[in-house]
């Protein structure tokens, strides 16, 4: 039997949540909303052009500069909200697919107020919480904390197979945006 309430599904985002190695550490690149108010992951609209993967690695490029290999699967979904409820439009909500992508170079943003930033898990999440609602800014904590479970996992993996890895940062060094499979 049909249910008499109508089910309202959310629009739909790519996030490209970007990360580099910094000797044993891991370091999350941010870039500022368009207001400049917070912190976030270079993200936005799909485009029906593009995978979703595809359009996360364009958001990275065009709001942070970053270029690298991002992952073709998302690993994460998560709601993000835009907006204040006292201003026209009120708030919208968004199901975000986050897609993992290790850094392998920077230029130059085309959108030059995001100010992209490398930080830490930990100030990363400092900063996504800062200003936002408390179940958005968990939200975004369970994003950094699933990142690093799924780094710590690749990071594992690659180890056992130390050629592999090596293989594989070679074959980015002469294409940074080549699309690669994942095992």
């Amino acid at each position: 039997m049909a249910s008499t309430r109508g089910s309202k599904s959310l629009p739909l985002q790519v996030a490209a949540v970007c990360y580099r190695r910094r000797g044993s550490g891991i370091e999350f690149l941010l870039v500022n909303t368009n207001g400049g108010s917070k912190w976030t992951f270079p993200k936005g609209s799909t485009d029906p052009r593009l995978s979703h993967s595809q359009a996360a690695e364009r958001e990275a490029a065009e709001e942070a500069g970053a270029i690298g290999t991002i992952e073709p699967r998302h690993f994460h979904l998560y709601i993000h909200s835009k907006g204040v409820f006292w201003q026209p439009g009120g708030v919208q909500e968004f199901v975000v697919k986050a897609f993992l992508m290790e850094v392998h170079q920077m230029r130059k943003p085309d959108e030059a107020n995001r100010k992209p930033t490398w930080v830490s898990p930990a100030e990363a999440k400092r900063r996504l919480a800062k200003g936002r609602e408390v179940k958005y800014s968990h939200e975004l904590e369970a994003v950094i904390d699933r990142a690093m479970e799924r780094i710590q996992f690749h990071s594992e993996l690659w180890g056992a197979y130390p050629g592999a890895r090596n293989a594989r940062v070679v074959a980015a060094a002469k294409d940074p945006i080549a699309e690669v499979v994942w095992p």
